[in-house]
């Protein structure tokens, strides 16, 4: 059927990777918090969901303090 035929060829088109112990589509690896694609590899993990590396998972997990957090970096409130 054209159905199905159009199906497995938008899938087998669609670029696989491993990241987290799962398959993802590449395009649907992205950060839990600003949505921006990642890398299987290169990428933070808290709570099982991935992370941009930098700003967002420093931001929101990363250390707190004088210089960390503060005016001069970058935080989400």
């Amino acid at each position: 059927m054209l159905s199905d035929w159009l199906s497995l060829s938008l899938c087998a088109a669609a670029e696989r990777v491993t990241s987290l112990g799962k398959d993802w589509h590449r395009p649907c690896l992205k950060c839990e918090k600003c949505n921006k694609t990642l890398s299987a590899g290169s990428h933070a993990e808290h709570d099982g969901k991935p992370y941009c590396n930098t700003p967002c998972y420093g931001a929101l997990f990363g250390p707190k303090g004088f210089g960390r957090g503060g005016t001069e970096s970058h935080t989400f409130k």
